[in-house]
């Protein structure tokens, strides 16, 4: 039965709730996440959630049912990048709480706060290998900020309300509660705390007076100064702080990665991406700046190159992050600011001025100039990165993007110029394949009204492109834009470059033919060949009120620059054919 999205999304009023009226576990779950403001659910029943998937019959909540678990977890990470708000999935155990596991990597690594609840089997059965058992606490605990196993159905409305404040408070993660079927089927008085006091667990947001009077310090007497500026900009809200302190101090901005449309892209303090796949400017001002103010930003090997000693060589480095365990790990730092980087420019912003910084922004200016993003344009051949400008043209920036991860997630950073925070939603520490589709369908029903693309690969769309039958279900008008260069693109340049062309088990000459494929879902398809075809077919695909699939064949032998190798320094830049 088809279901619009608009009823996906419709308000219905919160139902009356009881307390103290003795309910089941299960019961009991559904309540606290009504309390939560929980309204839409990603999940896939299975025998442990019975009593649970029982409970949502005809209920409160928005259930959308992927067709695997993989695909409703990176559902609930799109919705949450794309909100800010938790997001919720189910799954039941077994394999159906281990396919949870790479979309909890995920999320652990990108900073996303998702509360997954997985059933198990009854605790009389636990350790005796029965049916679809699987210790998931014991096997998600290095990769969740905290794990749950539930014993006593007195204990779980606590539970929940400690699970939802550990996901959103400080630096944000999964947080995974696994519930035994027993515990789901047991009865017990309903009631929900108004409190979380969890011992040893303390989320400092605000930085002191003083380190915010150091840090401003820090940046007073720069005249070649650069903000690297991370996901954590994003995850704060911090959005607007940081356009205000940029231009009230005339700092240049670098997004990171994970930190792109946190400051408008086409700002002309916006300097673009730096690292391995970043832009020429990028890289030349972490290499000559002589201070980098890091804010919410990891510092990861795809920005220093593994190369930390090298990295922003002539910099004092100043770092304000959420989490006191990020500051200093990766880069030695000069000052460090423990706090919610939000907080942390609320409260610079009245003591900052204007740097000294002119000379320095023209110099940055000049290498704009000289060195952009650019490819070699070829009669007759559709180039990636030709498409990528198609969709940054048509949507004036404006679109919500997701990506899977290879090339097509390269050229994304490089030529769509993110105007706006949670306008792009990439796996990006765990770099995730099948990530881009279903995390598209997460964004697209958190946010109805806008244009959401997910821009994936031919291999990574074939790892979770079954979830074409929910956006087909749902009517949910995902436009997906496949990057089709027939083989697996990335490990492909790789070959090419380091392993002297060598070529292993990239071929995808034989994947299935994508229009094709769409059409049998019910789900509108489109190819293009030739940049005629593609503006033809996307301005048809624009217009289309529902989902559309564009296969782009793009040229296969393309390659992402600029490029560092591994092991080199952000001045050993490869720019490309050009």
């Amino acid at each position: 039965m088809s279901v619009e999205i608009a009823e996906l999304n419709s308000k219905k009023s919160m139902p009356p709730i009881q307390f103290g009226e003795e309910v089941s576990g299960a019961e009991t779950l559904l309540r606290c996440l009504i309390l939560e403001q929980v309204e839409h659910i990603f999940g896939y029943p299975g025998g442990a959630v019975l009593p649970i998937y029982d409970s949502l019959y005809g209920s409160y909540f928005k259930h959308i049912l992927t067709r695997h678990e993989q695909g409703a977890i990176h559902a609930a990470d799109g919705y949450a990048r794309a909100t800010g708000k938790p997001g919720v999935c189910i799954a039941t155990s077994g394999p159906g709480a281990t396919n949870l596991v790479t979309g909890i990597a995920t999320a652990q690594m990108d900073s996303v706060p998702l509360v997954c609840i997985t059933g198990n089997v009854a605790q009389n059965l636990i350790g005796t290998d029965a049916f679809q058992e699987a210790n998931i606490t014991g096997i998600t605990i290095p990769i969740t900020k905290h794990s749950y196993f539930v014993r006593d159905v007195r204990d779980l409305p606590r539970i929940i309300k400690e699970a939802f404040h550990i996901a959103t408070t400080g630096r944000p993660g999964p947080v995974l509660i696994d519930i035994p079927k027993d515990v789901a089927n047991a009865k017990a008085p309903f009631y929900y705390p108004e409190d979380v006091n969890i011992r040893a667990y303390r989320a400092s947001l605000v930085p002191s007076d003083e380190e915010v009077n150091t840090f401003v310090e820090a940046i007073r007497s720069a005249k070649k100064p650069v903000i690297l500026a991370g996901g954590g900009i994003i995850a704060a809200g911090a959005d607007k702080e940081l356009l205000a302190f940029a231009e009230k101090t005339r700092i240049p901005v670098i997004n990171t990665f994970m930190g792109l449309g946190g400051f408008p892209g086409v700002h002309e303090l916006s300097l673009g991406m730096p690292g391995m796949h970043g832009s020429y400017t990028a890289n030349q001002a972490l290499l000559q700046a002589d201070c980098v103010i890091g804010l919410g930003a990891r510092f990861d090997d795809r920005i220093t190159m593994g190369r930390t000693k090298e990295f922003a060589p002539n910099a004092r480095i100043v770092h304000v992050d959420i989490d006191p365990a990020e500051l200093g790990k990766n880069v030695a730092t000069a000052v460090t600011v423990a706090g919610d980087v939000k907080s942390t420019l609320q409260k610079a912003l009245p003591l900052v001025s204007a740097c000294d910084s002119q000379a320095w922004i023209n110099q940055l200016k000049e290498w704009q100039q000289q060195q952009p993003y650019k490819y070699k344009k070829e009669d007759g051949v559709l180039k990636p990165q030709a498409v990528i400008e198609l969709l940054y043209n048509t949507t004036e920036g404006n679109a919500i993007v997701t990506t899977d991860v290879g090339q097509h997630q390269m050229w994304t950073a490089q030529y769509y110029k993110f105007k706006h925070s949670r306008s792009f939603i990439s796996s990006g520490g765990l770099g995730t394949m099948g990530f881009g589709f279903p995390s598209a369908v997460g964004a697209q029903i958190a946010h109805p009204d806008r244009t959401v693309i997910a821009v994936v690969g031919d291999g990574g769309f074939q790892m979770t492109n079954q979830e074409l039958a929910i956006v087909s279900q749902y009517n949910i008008p995902v436009k997906v834009v496949i990057l089709n260069n027939q083989c697996l693109g990335m490990v492909r340049q790789w070959q090419e470059l380091f392993y002297d062309n060598r070529y292993s088990q990239i071929d995808l000459t034989c994947s299935p033919d994508f229009v094709k494929l769409a059409e049998a879902y019910g789900v509108k398809g489109l190819r293009a060949s030739t940049q005629e075809e593609a503006e033809r077919v996307w301005a048809e695909a624009l217009e289309h009120n529902g989902p559309v699939v564009i296969d782009f064949r793009v040229a296969p032998g393309e390659n992402v620059y600029p490029m560092v190798a591994s092991g080199n320094t952000l001045d050993q830049m490869e720019l490309g054919e050009e």
